[in-house]
């Protein structure tokens, strides 16, 4: 089997859209989510809190004709696709349209103004406002596949619509069709917008914190004082490489991908199961070849939902005991659903590579009914450790965890 590298990254999120603008937003311990004042009008929704993507800018290229298929979700995937690729090396390379570079990426859904384009069809009978274009804004291909037209990627094409899971699935199928020799390159990863639908979905099942007059106080994952998530928006690109080919191009090495696991609980779309939550986990481990005792860092999906909290814990408890450091990162920047496993990912190799991780913000008294852990809190913790683990758990009882390696000559 072939191993596989990540070598480039690109990033646009709440917390900012580079390592050491997002640096300095971890270390000083305070979160980006805000009140949104134009869900107010939406009568019925509890929550008004969101983490807004930071203010980014599109060079000339971007223009109608080059954007007339796309979405808010399409243009964070394909913008930072484009900084990743950049970063790689890779931008304009021959290697993108020569059918050995590849896509495994998602969003939890695409655009939902452009579906409320059709929702507006059923509701008043009338296709006003339907396009050419509204279906490939909404579909739940359309970063990929957005991707692929703009940067004249020929490889194969894999979609990851799987919520809460679907970056990490990018990463990991992106690592196995690398790892088979399928490609020798992928981009992966995922991406988000925020709107009012998203936060309607999770609210109509409880899950939302309504903390609205205190925004800079949730979400507060793990804690016994926490009412639920915070939606965030954001994308994330990875470039996986297979090692040799990277090596051969003289390509900087960020981390290595040493193992993945992914499964299903297979029993309820909504309710985690702390038992396949570990399965998962252990998949990745078996994968690696590595025992428990060598993960040195995990960082929790770690919503702040009451039974997510619980039974996440649970399961990593039950996988890796007691002694591992866990944080979670959706306290500062809110959950970012299809961003999340790819921002978190990246994040984590990040601090991995500067030796100190991030807290869990906002987590005071740790919910009793939550395993016993090594929660990290205050101001973070030093630690120098080669491998690190990142697990994202999604609706249908989706379960995925990530393990990366420090790359030895990384800078």
């Amino acid at each position: 089997m072939k191993r596989v590298v990540v070598t480039g990254v690109g990033a646009l999120s709440p917390l900012g859209h580079d390592w050491s603008t997002v640096h300095a937003h971890l270390r000083s311990l305070r979160n980006s989510v805000q009140l949104i004042p134009d869900w107010s009008v939406y009568e019925g929704l509890n929550t008004q809190l969101g983490s807004v993507a930071k203010p980014f800018d599109l060079p000339e290229h971007y223009n109608r004709k080059t954007m007339r298929s796309m979405g808010r979700v399409a243009v964070l995937a394909v913008r930072a696709t484009e900084l990743a690729l950049a970063d790689a090396g890779l931008l304009n390379d021959p290697l993108l349209g020569s059918g050995r570079m590849g896509i495994a990426y998602g969003s939890s859904i695409g655009s939902p103004s452009a579906i409320g384009a059709f929702g507006k069809m059923i509701a008043e009978n009338t296709t006003e406002g339907i396009t050419a274009n509204t279906y490939i804004k909404c579909m739940a291909h359309t970063a990929p596949v957005n991707m692929g037209v703009f940067f004249g990627i020929t490889g194969r094409v894999i979609t990851t619509s799987s919520a809460c899971t679907s970056s990490s699935q990018g990463i990991g199928y992106a690592y196995e069709t690398i790892q088979s020799g399928k490609q020798v390159a992928m981009l992966a990863g995922g991406a988000e917008e925020l709107h009012a639908i998203d936060a309607a979905v999770f609210d109509t099942l409880f899950a939302t914190s309504v903390r609205n007059g205190e925004p800079e106080l949730t979400p507060r994952p793990f804690d016994k004082g926490r009412d639920g998530l915070v939606l965030g928006e954001g994308a994330c690109t990875l470039v996986l490489e297979e090692l040799s080919h990277a090596q051969a191009r003289g390509a900087r090495i960020l981390a290595e991908i040493v193992g993945y696991g992914t499964n299903s609980d297979g029993k309820h779309v909504t309710h985690p199961n702390a038992e396949t939550m570990g399965v998962a986990m252990q998949l990745a481990l078996d994968d690696a070849g590595l025992p428990a005792s060598a993960i040195g860092y995990v960082n929790a999906h770690g919503t702040a939902t009451d039974q997510g909290d619980v039974m996440e814990s649970q399961a990593t408890h039950q996988v890796l005991g007691g002694q591992v450091p866990i944080s979670s990162l959706k306290s500062y920047m809110g959950h970012t659903l299809g961003a999340c496993g790819s921002l978190e990912a990246w994040m984590t190799i990040e601090m991995m590579r500067e030796g100190w991780f991030a807290p869990t913000i906002n987590l005071t008294d740790v919910d009793p009914d939550c395993a016993p852990l090594d929660y990290i809190t205050g101001d973070g913790r030093a630690l120098d450790t080669d491998l690190v683990m990142s697990n994202n758990f999604a609706f249908g009882g989706l379960n995925t965890s990530l393990i990366f390696k420090r790359w030895p000559h990384s800078a």
